[in-house]
Formats: C-alpha cells, structure tokens, sequence
C-alpha cells in the first residue's frame, strides 16, 4: 500500500526546532557587547573571521571572502552548531541574552535578519582593551594576513621552494604568538581564536593547501590533492 505524500507546511513562528542554533554560531553586531562586558558571554566562547578568511555567506548562501573582521560564537567540541545550545534540552542557554543575529533570525521571514545583518559588526578591539594584546595582535594580523598568504599562493608554481619557504615562515609565526602569549602572559588557550583568529594550519586549506607537522614541530606544506 502506497503510502499518502507528505505536504509541506510552511512555518509561520519558531517551532523551537533548534536547526538554526545547529547549522552555526551567530556573529556578533556592535549592540552585542554589552553581553561581553556583562559577563554573558566569555573570551573563550568566542573566534575571529579575520579579513580575507573563507566564510559561508548567510546572505546569499554559498563562500566568500570576508571583507571584513567578524566576532562570532563558537561551535561546541562535538560538531558544527553554536556553542551555547543545549541540544538535550533543545533550547538556547542564554535565550533572555541572546544575540541580535539570534533576536532576529526567522526562518520563515529574513527581513529582520537582513537589517541586523547589514548593521556594524563587533570587532576584537571593541572587546580587547590591553595593550600589550593589542600590540600581539596587530603585529600578527601585519604578518599573517591573509592578503600577503593569498600573493604568495599566487607564486608557488612560478618561484618553486623559496615561496613556500616564505609560507612555513608564517605559519610558525601563527603557531609561535599563540604559545607565547599563553606562557608569557596567561592567557587561557581557549581565547587565542579570539585574539588571533582561527590557527592558520586550520584556514590555509581555503587556498588549496594543508599542513602537517613534523615530529620536530616544523611543517610540511602540500596541496590539498596530495594525499
């Protein structure tokens, strides 16, 4: 016996599936920081899409590069989705508190999302107030960004060796701030996303490359089809 077809029923209010707080983190607007300043939201719940990463554009839907900085929450250990949802309880754990993005996002309507959307977005010097972490900081966006990687991708076919030479440079730079800042200044390794982005051996995949580390802690640089 044939079974009768489904018909689709179009959503008209939440539903509290939680498919939005499982697909990602939202990104943090400027009228969030007051739930930092608060202490709703921590240093370690949070990463930097710095200018020039690969995101998923939720506008347009599909991947871009970022044009610009962006604070955004982070996913939980087990997968993708937004760190903050209680998927046993199917429910935001700082629902009074939650973000604008999460305030305006309705799966049925985007209208309000859009407008939210296009208003400015938070920023790591909107949130790091240190001064010596803000000297780390720039000195690594000046050496790790992601404009001087994608040139140099650029010209591995042409300058062979002394290109990627210039790439295994970077990459330790990215790796050496991070642990330096850690045992120098104490900073709880949960917050060097925030201060540094996501760890260039995670985001160099996006210009067709990936790393492996050595026994020695050196890298190896290959393309991504050379497995």
């Amino acid at each position: 016996m044939e079974s009768e077809p489904q018909i689709a029923v179009k959503k008209t209010h939440c539903v509290r599936c939680g498919e939005c707080c499982l697909a990602a983190g939202p990104t943090l607007q400027k009228t969030d920081l007051p739930l930092f300043f608060d202490r709703i939201l921590k240093r370690t719940q949070l990463y930097t899409i710095r200018k020039g990463e690969l995101v998923h554009d939720n506008i347009n839907a599909g991947l871009k590069f970022s044009d610009r900085e962006m604070i955004k929450l982070k996913g939980p250990s087990t997968g993708k989705g937004c760190i903050l949802y209680d998927n046993y309880k199917k429910a935001c754990t700082i629902y009074a508190h939650r973000p604008s993005q999460c305030r305006a996002f309705a799966c049925w309507d985007d209208v309000e999302f859009k407008k939210v959307f296009a208003e400015p977005k938070a920023t790591r010097k909107n949130i790091i107030r240190d001064p010596n972490l803000l000297r780390l900081m720039e000195a690594h966006e000046n050496k790790c960004d992601y404009q001087v990687i994608s040139d140099y991708v650029k010209q591995i076919r042409q300058k062979g060796d002394s290109i990627v030479s210039e790439l295994l440079k970077i990459l330790q730079y990215d790796q050496n701030i991070r642990q330096l800042t850690h045992e120098n200044l104490g900073i709880d390794p949960g917050e060097l996303d925030l201060l540094f982005g996501r760890p260039l051996t995670e985001t160099i995949h996006m210009f067709g490359l990936r790393v492996k580390q050595e026994n020695n802690g050196s890298f190896l640089l290959t393309t991504e089809d050379a497995r």
